[in-house]
Order: structure tokens, then C-alpha cells, then sequence
């Protein structure tokens, strides 16, 4: 029977090839933060991404050490910077940006505990809350939410701000989101860094703002199908522009050069009849003037 210390040597050893094996495997490696994270919502993500992605924690040490020995991938040492604190590591073949949105979807809306860092500025928006008058009332007004009494329930007077973003929610401000059944805690996994064939992107990279994207995207398209008109350049999106574009400016010649033809010869008539009207108008008025 193997000594404790020599068994744990194994079993690291173990640990560390596994990883060197998943890393080759897999094409893209994902570090995301497991605080925060509640282990019912972690299954969650699982059976989610069950079919798209491995998911494990191991520890730091070991994962680095799999780096460490693996010569074959570029880059690989450049996770290190973002390997501390407890870590879930993802290995897939999938787009990194797509599994960023993924993870993002998964996020959810939780009650605040005591403890809790706010995800994000919370505000208490003005309205009835739906409870009667009592003790709830000195409970907002401790953590500096203004109430009035209206038609026997307790109204918010105004939306106000009860803590910001990165703050620590106390006892106090728990207990009162939850006696107004707001949840203000976003959990979930977020992404600190993912390594895809090479590169390593950070949180910051993966982060993509669709409707922007999308803006940018009509732009950018509405933009190159006008340089294209403007240029004469065919393509199968600018061709029937270019076409009406180029009967327009020749239909205007025509009726500048008043050349007879059947697609402005009414136009022309209409011009001559205009002006033998105006010419006649100023007729008139000279010969009034005499």
C-alpha cells in the first residue's frame, strides 16, 4: 500500500496529465470565476453547455503545471495572470465569443444576501409596494429609501439608489430588498479569460455589444452599397440601383437637351405649355403697363 504523501504525489501526477490531454483535445481553454456562484446554478450551466464544452475545476497549481509541461500550444504561460481565486476551466472547440454570450444568457436574478457585492447600481423604484403600514416602513427608511402611506399600503416616494456598484450589501439593505421582492444580485459565470489556438483574449475582448455590432454592421453596408453607386461598381446588391440610378440622369438629360423621345416627350410638352403660359403672363402685363 502506497504512503499518503506518495499517493498524493500519483494522484497530482494523474491530475496533471488529464489536463495536458484535455488541452490537446480541445482548441480553446476558458478560466471563469466560481465566486459567487451557487452550485444549483453552476448544474444549471452544465447540462447547458453539456454538449458544447467540458467543464472542471482544478486546482491553479496543477493547471499551471500542465501549462508548464505543454510545448506544443504558443501562449499558453499568458493565463497565468488570470488564474487566481477559485477557478471553473472550460475546455470546447467552440467560438470563444459565442460561449461568452452563452455564459452571459445563463446569468441570472437573485435575492440579495447579506454579504453580497451589487453586481451593478441598485435602485428601488417609485411605486406602491404592495405592503401594509408597520415596521417595514422604519426598515426602508434605514437604508435610506423615502416611503409615504397611500391608500393603506406603502408607497417608494422616489427611485433611489441603495447601493453602488461593487459595494458590500449589509443585514440591513437584504432584509429590506427581499421584504420588497427585488432581486438585484446577477450570478452567474463570467469569463476572465479564454486561450483559442494561440491567442488569449481577455474579458474585456470577449465582451461584445450585439446591437453596436449590428449598428456598425448596417453602416458599414449602407455606406459601401453608396461608394458602389456613386462608382458604377456591379454587384448583385447595386445593380438595379446603379440601373435606376443611371435612367434618372438620363431621362433628366434628355428633358435638359429637350430631345424628342417617347419617355419624355410629354415632359417636354409640359415644359413648352408652362412656359408659353408664363411668356403669355408677362405679355399681358406689359401691354397693361402701356
Amino acid at each position: 500500500m502506497l504512503a499518503p504523501p506518495r499517493r498524493a504525489l500519483i494522484e497530482k501526477s494523474e491530475k496533471v496529465k488529464e489536463i495536458k490531454n484535455l488541452l490537446m483535445k480541445y482548441r480553446a481553454l476558458g478560466i471563469a470565476s466560481l465566486n459567487k456562484v451557487r452550485a444549483q446554478q453552476l448544474q444549471e450551466i452544465r447540462k447547458k453547455l453539456e454538449n458544447t464544452a467540458y467543464l472542471k475545476v482544478y486546482k491553479n497549481t496543477l493547471v499551471e503545471r500542465a501549462l508548464r509541461e505543454l510545448k506544443d500550444k504558443p501562449n499558453l504561460e499568458k493565463l497565468k495572470e488570470y488564474m487566481h481565486g477559485s477557478n471553473l476551466y472550460i475546455f470546447t472547440n467552440h467560438n470563444p465569443f459565442k460561449l461568452a454570450l452563452l455564459l452571459e444568457k445563463s446569468k441570472v436574478k437573485v435575492p440579495a444576501r447579506t454579504g453580497d457585492v451589487a453586481t451593478e447600481d441598485i435602485i428601488v423604484p417609485a411605486g406602491n409596494t404592495g405592503l401594509p403600514p408597520g415596521p417595514i416602513i422604519s426598515q426602508l427608511n434605514a437604508v435610506g429609501i423615502p416611503t409615504r402611506i397611500e391608500s393603506g399600503s406603502v408607497w417608494v416616494s422616489r427611485d433611489t439608489v441603495v447601493a453602488k456598484k461593487g459595494e458590500v450589501i449589509n443585514e440591513s439593505l437584504a432584509a429590506a430588498l427581499s421584504k420588497l421582492g427585488l432581486k438585484p444580485i446577477e450570478l452567474g459565470l463570467s469569463l476572465k479569460a479564454v486561450y483559442d489556438d494561440g491567442v488569449v483574449l481577455s474579458e474585456k475582448d470577449l465582451k461584445i455589444d450585439l446591437e453596436e455590432y449590428r449598428q456598425s454592421i448596417g453602416e458599414a453596408y449602407a455606406q459601401s452599397l453608396n461608394l458602389a453607386i456613386n462608382s458604377a461598381y456591379l454587384t448583385s446588391e447595386s445593380v438595379i440601383p446603379i440601373i435606376h440610378k443611371a435612367m434618372f440622369e438620363a431621362r433628366n438629360l434628355a428633358l435638359n437637351a429637350e430631345v424628342f423621345l417617347p419617355e419624355v416627350l410629354p415632359d417636354l410638352l409640359m415644359k413648352a405649355h408652362l412656359e408659353a403660359l408664363a411668356l403669355e403672363a408677362k405679355v399681358q402685363e406689359k401691354q397693361a403697363n402701356k
